[in-house]
C-alpha cells in the first residue's frame, strides 16, 4: 500500500463545484464506483461530504491508468488532478458539472468485496448491516443523521450557554436508587459484594447541583435503563438535562419553547411558533386516549354515554351502569377503505389491547348506513350519534364500551393510530409540539395493589392539593409536564419538592418508612436541610428529538453504534461471556456459567 506522505489533502469531495475549474486539488476517499471504457476510465470517490468523478484517459500516465484499472468498490484512493467541466454533467449530484482530471493516484487501502452495496436507502437485512456497522456508516444517508445530531447538539450548547446554563458532568457510577426502570448494575472489586448502578438519569445529582448553587444547570447526559426495547427505545441514550433555581413551571417551560424553536429552525429550517399549545392529561386522554398525542391529524374522540345510556343495546348500558363510558371515534371519509374486513380486523386489534369488542356504523355516499348494533337503537338514537359524532356520508364511526374509563379511552387512543395509518392520513413533514400539564401525581400499580409516584417521588404536587393528599390520592395532580413531538414524548419534567416536611409525607403516602428514605435517598434529603432554593428542570430524549426532525423510522438511524431489540450488539457480539479470574477478581459467581460447567 502507498502512503499520504507528501500530498495533502486540499478539499473534501462533495464540495468542489464549477467555481473551482482550472484549480489542481487534492481529494481523498472511498471508491464508490469504477467505470471502465476501454480508453476512458471513471472512479466516483466518495467521502462524508459527496461524490466527486475522477477521470483518467489517453492523456494520463501508464502507471496512473493501470492503478484506476485495479481500482474496486470502497478502496481508499488520494488523487490529485485539475477540476474541469465535465462533457456529460450529471444533475443528480451537487459536483454534477465538473470533474478532476487526474495527476496523481495513491491507493492507501484495498478492499475486499463488501457483504452489501454502500449505497443510500439499502435494502440489505439490518441485522447484516449492523454487524458490519462500520461499512453502514459509510452509506450517505446514515453519514447525513449522524452529521446533524452533532450540528443539534452544537446548537444545543451555544442556546443553553447564551441563556446562562452551566455544563456539569454528573458521575456514571452511583448508587442505585428506583426510578421506574430496572437498573444497570456494576460490581465493585475493591467494595465486593456491593454494586454501582449505572443512571437512568442525573435527577438527584441535578438537584444536587442546585442545592450547591450552580442556579442552572444542563448536561448532554449519558443514561442507561435496562428494559424491553423498541423502536423508539435505547438501553443508552442521551438526554438533554436541565434543572433551574428560583424558577416556577412557566419559567422551564419557556426555556424548553425557546430551545426548540432554535433547534428546528437552525438545523431543518422549520418555523415553530411560540406559545406551544397545552393539554392537560385529563384532556389528552379524553380527546385522544393518550398523555402524548399525536395531533397531526383528527380522529378524536367523543363521549356518547349521556344518549345510549337508555338505549335498548346491553353492551352500552352495562358499561354506563358499572361506572364506565361509551366513546368512538369518527373516520371522516374511510367508507371504501374500512369494509366490513377491515373493521374484523380493527376489532381483533381492540380486543388485543383489552376491549371486548368494537362496535360500528358504517355510512354510506348515500346516506344509508350498517351499524352492527342498529336493531337495539331507535332513529332519534341513531340521530343523535351522526350528530354528536359530527358524521357525514362517508365516515365510519367505531365505538367502544367499557366498564372502565381508562380502558375505553386507552383502546380508542390505539385505534385512532392505526386507522390513521390505514387511512394514510398522518402528514409527514408537519411538526406538532405540545405540552401535556397537570398529571396525576399517584398512578394505581395493578400487581402491586398500591399507589406508586407516577414521575419521580421529588416531583411536586399541586398547591391545590395538599389538603387531601392523604384522603384523595387519585384526584392529586403533579406540577410535572411532558413535551410531546408527533405522539412520542420528548421530555418529562417538573418543579421538585424542596420541603422537609412534605417530602416525608410523599414519602410516607408511598409506603416508604423514614429509615428507607434516608437510606436510598438520604444524601439528598441531608443536603436539602442545609438551604434548598426552589428549582425544577426537565430532560430532552436528544435520541428521539433527532428522529422525529429527520423522519426516521428508528432511533437506530440516529445513534453510531445501537443496539438491537434484545439489547445485544452484532458487530461487538456484546454482550458476552467473561473469564473465570475476572469473576472471581470481583468475588461473585455467574449462574448461568455454573450450570452449564455442571451439565
Amino acid at each position: 500500500m502507498e502512503t499520504l506522505t507528501g500530498l495533502k489533502r486540499t478539499d473534501y469531495c462533495g464540495n468542489l463545484r464549477i467555481t473551482d475549474a482550472g484549480r489542481e486539488v487534492t481529494v481523498t476517499g472511498w471508491v464508490q464506483r469504477q467505470r471502465d471504457l476501454g480508453s476512458l476510465i471513471f472512479i466516483d470517490l466518495r467521502d462524508r461530504t459527496g461524490i466527486v468523478q475522477l477521470a483518467f484517459d489517453e492523456s494520463t500516465e501508464k502507471e496512473i491508468f493501470d492503478k484506476a484499472f485495479a481500482a474496486r468498490s470502497e478502496f481508499v484512493l488520494a488523487a490529485r488532478g485539475k477540476v474541469r467541466e465535465r462533457s456529460n454533467k450529471n444533475s443528480e449530484i451537487p459536483t454534477g458539472d465538473i470533474e478532476i482530471e487526474v495527476l496523481e493516484l495513491r491507493v492507501l487501502a484495498k478492499s475486499e468485496t463488501p457483504p452489501f452495496e454502500i449505497a443510500e436507502n439499502s435494502q440489505t437485512a439490518e441485522l447484516t448491516r449492523l454487524k458490519y456497522r462500520y461499512l453502514d456508516l459509510r452509506r450517505p444517508d446514515l453519514q447525513k443523521n449522524i452529521i446533524m445530531r452533532h450540528k443539534i447538539t452544537k446548537i444545543t450548547r451555544d442556546y443553553f450557554d447564551e441563556n446562562g446554563f452551566i455544563e456539569i458532568e454528573t458521575p456514571i457510577l452511583i448508587k442505585s436508587t428506583p426510578e421506574g426502570a430496572r437498573d444497570y448494575l456494576v460490581p465493585s472489586r475493591v467494595h465486593k459484594g456491593k454494586f454501582y448502578a449505572l443512571p437512568q438519569s442525573p435527577q438527584l445529582y441535578k438537584q444536587l447541583s442546585m442545592v450547591a448553587g450552580f442556579d442552572r444547570y444542563m448536561q448532554i447526559a449519558r443514561c442507561f435503563r435496562d428494559e424491553d426495547l423498541r423502536a423508539d427505545r435505547q438501553p443508552e441514550f442521551t438526554q438533554i438535562d436541565l434543572e433551574m433555581s428560583f424558577v416556577d413551571m412557566e419559567d422551564v417551560l419557556s426555556i424548553g419553547e425557546g430551545y426548540m424553536q432554535r433547534v428546528f429552525k437552525e438545523a431543518i429550517g422549520v418555523d415553530i411558533p411560540l406559545p406551544l399549545p397545552r393539554l392537560t392529561y385529563k384532556e389528552a386522554m379524553e380527546r385522544y386516549g393518550s398523555d402524548k398525542p399525536d395531533t397531526r391529524y383528527g380522529l378524536e374522540i367523543t363521549d356518547l354515554s349521556d344518549i345510549v345510556k337508555s338505549c335498548g343495546f346491553g353492551v352500552f348500558t352495562s358499561a354506563i351502569e358499572g361506572g364506565g363510558s361509551v366513546r368512538c371515534i369518527n373516520a371522516k371519509g374511510a367508507y371504501s377503505v374500512l369494509t366490513r374486513k377491515e373493521i374484523d380486523k380493527l376489532t381483533l386489534d381492540a380486543k388485543g389491547i383489552g376491549a371486548k369488542g368494537l362496535a360500528y356504523i358504517r355510512i354510506g355516499e348515500d346516506g344509508e348506513y350498517n351499524a352492527s348494533f342498529s336493531k337495539f337503537m331507535t332513529e332519534d338514537e341513531m340521530k343523535a350519534i351522526f350528530e354528536k359524532a359530527g358524521a357525514e356520508n362517508g365516515d365510519v364511526i367505531l365505538i367502544i364500551g367499557d366498564n372502565k374509563n381508562s380502558l375505553v379511552l386507552s383502546v380508542l387512543g390505539a385505534l385512532r393510530q392505526i386507522v390513521a395509518k390505514r387511512l394514510d392520513i398522518i402528514p409527514k413533514d408537519k411538526y406538532n409540539l405540545l405540552w401535556i400539564t397537570e398529571f396525576p401525581f399517584f398512578d394505581w400499580d395493578e400487581e402491586a395493589g398500591q399507589f406508586v409516584a407516577m414521575h419521580h417521588p421529588f416531583t411536586a404536587p399541586m398547591d391545590e392539593c395538599l389538603d387531601y393528599l392523604e384522603t384523595d390520592k387519585a384526584s392529586v395532580r403533579a406540577k410535572a409536564y411532558d413535551l410531546v413531538l408527533n405522539g412520542i414524548e420528548l421530555s418529562s419534567g417538573s418543579i421538585r419538592i424542596t420541603d422537609p416536611a412534605l417530602q416525608g409525607r410523599i414519602f410516607s403516602l408511598l409506603g416508604l418508612t423514614d429509615e428507607e428514605a434516608h437510606e436510598k435517598f438520604g444524601y439528598l434529603l441531608d443536603a436539602f436541610k442545609y438551604g434548598a432554593p426552589p428549582h425544577g428542570g426537565m430532560g430532552i430524549g436528544l435520541d428521539r428529538l433527532i428522529m422525529q426532525m429527520l423522519a426516521c423510522e428508528s432511533l437506530r438511524d440516529v445513534i453510531a453504534y445501537p443496539k438491537v431489540q434484545n439489547a445485544s450488539e452484532p458487530m461487538t457480539d456484546c454482550p458476552a461471556a467473561v473469564d473465570g479470574v475476572q469473576l472471581s477478581d470481583l468475588g461473585i459467581a455467574c449462574v448461568e456459567q455454573e450450570a452449564e460447567s455442571a451439565e
